[in-house]
Parts: structure tokens; C-alpha cells; sequence
């Protein structure tokens, strides 16, 4: 079981390059973007590019979610491959960096893997004008609960456990809570070091939410971007709690599959009360977020997660990410690269790259309602 589980990671790692080279390759094939591939009919085939660079010019700057920078540094350089001279700069800070970034008019779009709050949508007021920020969902995926136990490579968890482990309540790996969730496995009477973001972070709030909803009893925080319990250890970034994880034995920490993919970090198995664990992977995630129901009104597509799911497979610690525009009233001179941008990574091929990156991507049902969102922004 622990090799499959590495080569899986190691695949997942290494399928985010093969998918990227390819996509960068097939972007250059021709110096013509308009479908130079097309057939008789005048239908483009599937070996021309897809990316549509019309009304795209100059720079696009954008900032926020650490969770999908795997996911965008993909998308940019496929995109930049295919639209010469234009040039997006995506800036991984944090999800309440990028919104902050957003409401200052600073950036074209944010990223961010929690929806816009009422006091944030009312303050992007005064940044769109004639609009308001609305939020559409462009990457899925799993918040993986990464660990590094020297002598154990699998670990089952639940909800009330992990609460109880982030919350300082649990100190030792050998605690009876863990050990009853993995029977025969030798864990050490070592000290549990947690490791949480130090900056607001839309992955923070997630796991708020999920161990909010699964553990109510023993998660006692408001789901909040700002790390809400004492004690543990704080890094900057998903890729910061990631390094810590992959440094210190004795630790544990939650950041988008994709880094635990490319440190090779263990991930834990969640005990969601269904028939077996459930692993932290793109294919259990799409299980999840599949289930999500719109719940943003108008333009905005916010979606409302199950946390609790006991559905078969269904890997119940999920986050979405969404970029967060104007609907109306975006600057002129950034507009036309929004779209086009946003208009690949919401396409099929764009969505295609996201699962050999570690992340699930959102349902074409949901996605559907994105493209035609995305091509009515003005």
C-alpha cells in the first residue's frame, strides 16, 4: 500500500509536467491562433490550439490563493505559450491578500478559496462601478492533511481526532484516539507539532468548515481565514506548511494535494463514517464537489460544499477556488486578457490540466454556468 500510494503521488507530480510540456507544445504548434488545423468544414481540430487570445493585450496582474498556484502556473505559461505578448503575472499570496488586492483595484482578478463576504462584495462596489465582485468557482480539489511520522507512512483520522490534534488537545501520536483508528500500527510516543498558515487564508477557512461541521463538538471556531486556536506552528503559505511538514518528524498540516504530490509528504485517510477511509485524492474530491449546490444569486456562483458526506469514496475535506471579478464595470484596459484568460481555464483543456496536478476540476455542470458568466463580463 505505501508504494501505490508513492507512485501515486509521484505520477500526480510528474503528470502536472507531462500535461503542461504537452499543452505549451501543442500552444506553439503554429504562429497562427485562429485555427490554422481546421478542416474542410472550417471545425478546428483537436490538434490546434484552443486558446482564443482575441481582445487580449498588455499586462494582466492577479494575486490571492496559495491553493491553485500549481493549477495557475500551468495555466499561465500554457496560456502566455499561445498569446504572444501578452503577459499575466498571478501572485500567490493568500486568499484575504488577493481580495484585499481586488477591493484596492490593483489586480484584474483574485483568487480566493472561500466566496466573497457581504462587507466584501459592498466594498468591490466602489472598485466596479456599475458591478460588484462576484465569484466563480475554477478549481477543485482536496485540502490534504499532510504528516511526517518517521516508521508510519498510512494513518487514518476523523473529524473529532484532527479538531482535537489542531486544537492542541491531542499532543502525542500514540494518543488511544489515534490508535484506535489504526489498529496494529506502531505510532511513537512522539509530540504532535501542528502546523497551521500564518496569513488569512481561504484553505484555513475551509478546514474551519469542514471540522465546524463534521466535529461540532469539538471544533468550537467560527470558520474564519485567520487561524482561530492556540498553540501549534504557523508558516507562510500552503507551500510554507508543506516545507514544515516535509522537515519536521512529528508533524502535520493541511495544504492542496499538489504540494503533498511534490514533496512527496504522506497524507492522512479520512474516517467519514462511510465503509472505509477515504484518501485525499483528485477522483474522491470530484465526488465531493459534484454534490455542491449553487448558492450565490444573479452572476455570482458561489457554491455551498457538504462537509459531511458518508458517500462512498467521497473525500469530505474539499476546498473550491474561485476568481473573483467584476461583473460589470471592469477597467477597460484589462478586460479583454480577463476574459480570455478565464475563458481557457474554464474550457474543457484548461479543466483537463487540473486533475494530473492534484486538483479536481469543477463540474461541467457548474462549469458550464462559468464560461457563460465569464463571456458576459463588461
Amino acid at each position: 500500500m505505501k508504494l501505490q500510494r508513492k507512485n501515486r503521488l509521484r505520477a500526480t507530480a510528474l503528470g502536472a509536467l507531462a500535461v503542461s510540456g504537452a499543452l505549451v507544445l501543442t500552444a506553439c504548434g503554429s504562429d497562427d491562433n485562429s485555427g490554422a488545423d481546421a478542416d474542410a468544414g472550417g471545425k478546428t481540430t483537436a490538434a490546434a490550439s484552443t486558446i482564443a487570445c482575441d481582445g487580449a493585450k498588455g499586462q494582466l496582474r492577479a494575486s490571492g490563493s496559495s491553493a491553485q498556484k500549481n493549477a495557475m502556473d500551468l495555466w499561465v505559461k500554457n496560456y502566455m505559450a499561445a498569446c504572444s505578448g501578452v503577459q499575466v503575472n498571478y501572485n500567490s499570496s493568500s486568499s484575504g491578500e488577493g481580495i484585499v488586492a481586488f477591493n484596492q483595484g490593483t489586480v484584474g482578478f483574485a483568487g480566493s478559496d472561500s466566496a466573497l463576504k457581504p462587507e466584501e462584495v459592498a466594498e468591490s462596489k466602489k472598485i466596479c462601478g456599475t458591478g460588484q465582485g462576484i465569484n466563480l468557482p475554477m478549481v477543485g480539489g482536496p485540502v490534504a492533511i499532510g504528516f511526517h511520522l518517521e516508521g508510519v507512512d498510512n494513518l487514518v483520522l476523523d473529524a473529532p481526532t484532527l479538531a482535537k490534534i489542531f486544537d492542541t488537545k491531542i499532543k502525542k501520536w500514540n494518543d488511544p484516539a489515534i490508535a484506535a483508528l489504526n489498529e496494529g500500527a506502531k505510532l511513537p510516543d512522539k509530540a504532535i507539532q501542528p502546523f497551521h498558515r500564518s496569513e488569512d487564508s481561504g484553505t484555513t477557512q475551509n478546514l474551519g468548515k469542514y471540522l465546524a461541521a463534521a466535529a461540532p463538538s469539538d471544533w468550537k471556531y467560527e470558520a474564519e481565514k485567520k487561524w482561530p486556536a492556540p498553540g501549534g506552528q504557523a508558516a507562510s503559505g500552503s507551500s510554507g506548511v508543506a516545507s514544515q511538514v516535509k522537515a519536521v518528524d512529528g508533524s502535520i498540516g493541511y495544504f492542496e494535494l499538489s504540494y503533498a504530490a511534490s514533496q512527496d509528504i504522506s497524507t492522512v485517510d479520512i474516517d467519514t463514517g462511510g465503509a472505509a477511509p477515504v484518501e485525499a485524492t483528485s477522483e474522491n474530491a470530484s465526488k465531493a464537489i459534484a454534490a455542491a449546490k449553487i448558492k450565490g444569486t444573479g452572476k455570482d456562483l458561489a457554491l455551498d460544499l457538504d462537509y459531511t458526506t458518508k458517500a462512498e469514496g467521497a473525500y469530505p475535506l474539499v476546498l473550491v477556488t474561485y476568481e473573483v471579478v467584476c461583473d460589470t464595470g471592469n477597467k477597460a484596459d484589462t478586460l479583454g486578457t480577463v476574459k480570455s484568460f478565464l475563458t481557457y481555464t474554464s474550457s474543457e483543456d484548461g479543466q483537463k490540466v487540473l486533475t494530473d496536478a492534484g486538483y479536481a476540476p469543477i463540474p461541467e455542470a457548474i462549469n458550464a454556468k462559468v464560461r457563460e458568466t465569464v463571456a458576459a463580463l463588461s
